[in-house]
């Protein structure tokens, strides 16, 4: 799940958008200046590094060197890879649900054993991509 900001003439909507299925779906929340839409805004805008807790997947670079906006494909690979369910959660909470099936079905580092468990998982068809 992750919180998506739309823009509709001079005001600014938060969404959620969360993976159900194969599909994205997009709830609204309600006014980007509301003071509790704000707030959830900002729970998702602590997500500016990776966790400690995962910095055994990243051995090859320092994890305050990875911006998780900017290498999002290369995270979410090697999350899908190699991560366990903690991994998991913390990028279903960081990344939009269609991101991560966009990376699952075009990622060239991802294994065919694990690739086919996460179209599983999320129920993305075989021929889907």
């Amino acid at each position: 799940m992750s919180i998506v900001y739309k823009k509709r003439g001079q005001r600014q909507y938060a969404y959620l958008s969360a993976l159900e299925g194969s599909v994205v779906r997009q709830r609204y929340i309600g006014d980007v200046d509301d003071p509790v839409v704000s707030k959830l805004g900002q729970i998702n805008d602590d997500q500016k590094a990776i966790p400690e807790r995962l910095a055994p997947l990243f051995w090859d670079t320092a994890l305050k060197n990875i911006q998780i906006r900017k290498h999002a494909r290369s995270i979410i690979t090697r999350i899908l890879e190699l991560g366990d369910m903690q991994a998991v959660e913390w990028m279903q909470m960081t990344y939009p649900g269609a991101k991560i099936v966009e990376v699952l079905l075009t990622s060239r580092n991802i294994s065919d054993k694990s690739r086919n468990f996460w179209r599983l998982w999320y129920k993305v068809d075989e021929y889907a991509g």
